[in-house]
């Protein structure tokens, strides 16, 4: 069974069209709408497969990090190609600058982004309250603070530099993590704070002929696109800038989901006090000091935010209802039963189900976790069959409105269901680079492919009828290697037994296959 055939099932039902019309239709006032009665991932089933049938942004709001970062994994996998984005907290811990999640503020900052772009397609954003608790810059102090760039435009790279430097970007040699750049003749590497991927821009004379994401681990290409938009750390430079709530960054007709909304009102009301109780630490008893950023002006009250709730379309699912409203959607389902490994009760549950006329799934991101199901059951009950779907969702659920009772493995096992990391920047990444830039004339290095050499800088060369910047070894009698720096990654400072010096590989010779062997 494939994702979208869940999702389509969901999509036909009656009882679920009966959902996506109350959320579609258009009123002059903004409504409420509760969805009860929901079990497991049954939320995040049911919102991926109205999502992918609308037209509409939705914002999943949940209690807590943990609770959004399993929900997150969920729709992600529920729905691959698209545009599906995690918006967490900045702060580690309020009003500590230096204490800033730096792949955070790439995330929030890629977020707001899109929703700075008017084209952008609709898009599905995961948060949690203490996320929405912190307020962000104004819409038009990030338009003042962005630079775009455009395929076939001209662009001059001193005054880019400029700009750059201007926005607190560190110029190295190669870039490896958030705000970094360098320059090498024409081609022009951006790490910039709205992309999880640095840029590298090309030039052909004085205009830009392509732009790609690059690893920066590895330094080859990944993605080609059109344009891109290079911001500064909007959580440390454009500290004097006015804040807003994140509503106001939300298109007209985006569809704000809270799960919970009275806990998740506790959770801002507690980061408010967090934070009040830093702001007056800082300031010692009878001190003359002055700051301009007081707790109001940074973070959402419990007030403020319901009154932004009043200004946008609202469905509110989960165990407790908040708001006033009559439109009441209740769904009959239950949670995944226990089943300890039980193998006999599992079978007898699933031939229950399917006499009753239930799509019996079994979602699993593991082939052999399904094969080894299928064998058990041939043994117990050659008879029963169920739909394999091939991803990992936090829980099962029985919905008895569309007859899908869906079970995970992880569950049936008594397993962990981990949350998946996500493919984004961390410092690991950048260690070659690192080791790179750390590297001196006549360190020893050694080589995958072409074994133990010397460190003798970088040059520039034509390589593919391009000038590039290479890497220069030093072998065995003398022999020099020019490596691309796109090979970086097979490249590492040689570590030998109480720093003693390495024989040297001979390139051509067979000594270094024989010795990887």
């Amino acid at each position: 069974m494939k994702v979208q055939d869940l999702l389509t099932l969901y999509q036909e039902d009656p009882f679920v069209q009966v959902v996506s019309n109350q959320i579609k239709q258009s009123e002059t006032e903004k409504k409420v709408l509760q969805l009860k009665g929901s079990c497991g991932s049954l939320d995040a089933v049911l919102a991926s497969s109205l999502y992918a049938h609308s037209q509409q942004s939705y914002v999943m709001v949940l209690s807590d990090r943990e609770e959004a970062a399993y929900f997150f994994n969920d729709v992600k996998d529920l729905l691959v190609k698209a545009s599906v984005h995690f918006y967490p907290m900045s702060y580690k811990k309020p009003y500590q600058h230096d204490d800033i999640d730096n792949a955070n503020v790439l995330q929030r900052s890629e977020v707001l982004n899109i929703l700075n772009n008017a084209k952008a397609e609709p898009h599905l954003i995961v948060t949690y309250a203490e996320a929405l608790s912190e307020k962000v810059i104004n819409r038009r102090s990030l338009l003042k603070n962005t630079f775009s760039v455009q395929i076939n435009e001209k662009l001059d790279p001193e005054f880019l530099s400029e700009v750059l430097i201007s926005y607190e970007f560190e110029r190295n040699d190669f870039v490896y993590e958030p705000g970094q750049f360098s320059v090498r003749g024409g081609i022009i590497d951006v790490f910039g704070f709205s992309n999880d991927l640095p840029y590298r821009i090309e030039l052909w004379g004085d205009e830009v002929e392509s732009i790609r994401t690059f690893d920066p681990e590895s330094q080859l290409s990944q993605e080609s696109v059109s344009r891109i938009n290079i911001i500064p750390n909007i959580q440390t430079r454009l500290t004097t800038e006015q804040r807003v709530p994140f509503v106001e960054f939300l298109a007209e007709n985006t569809v704000f989901w809270v799960k919970d909304l009275e806990l998740c009102l506790e959770q801002i009301e507690l980061s408010f006090e967090k934070a009040e109780t830093a702001y007056n630490q800082l300031i010692p008893q009878g001190a003359d000091i002055k700051i301009s950023t007081d707790p109001k002006q940074l973070y959402e009250t419990r007030r403020s935010f319901l009154n932004q709730l009043k200004t946008i379309d609202i469905v509110e699912f989960g165990s407790r209802a908040y708001l006033k409203t009559e439109n009441k959607v209740t769904f009959q389902s239950k949670s995944q039963p226990t089943f300890n490994k039980d193998f006999n009760k599992l079978v007898n549950t699933l031939s229950e189900l399917q006499d009753k006329d239930f799509t019996c799934i079994i979602a699993s991101e593991s082939q052999r976790q399904l094969e080894r199901l299928s064998t058990i059951f041939e043994e117990i009950d050659p008879h029963l069959t169920f739909l394999p779907l091939p991803i990992a969702l936090k829980e099962g659920f029985i919905d008895e409105g569309t007859k899908i009772a869906l079970f995970t493995d992880h569950q049936i096992f008594d397993r962990f269901h981990r949350i998946k990391n996500q493919d984004r920047f961390s410092k690991t990444k950048a260690i070659t680079l690192k080791e790179l830039k750390s590297l001196q004339v006549g360190d020893y290095v050694a080589h995958v492919d072409h074994g133990i050499g010397r460190f003798a800088g970088l040059e520039r060369t034509l390589m593919a009828g391009r000038e590039q910047e290479a890497i220069r070894l030093i072998y065995k009698d003398d022999d020099i290697l020019l490596i691309s720096i796109h090979s970086l990654h097979k490249i590492s400072k040689y570590t030998g037994k109480d720093g003693a010096a390495p024989t040297m590989t001979k390139l051509g010779s067979p000594d270094w296959e024989n010795k990887k062997s």
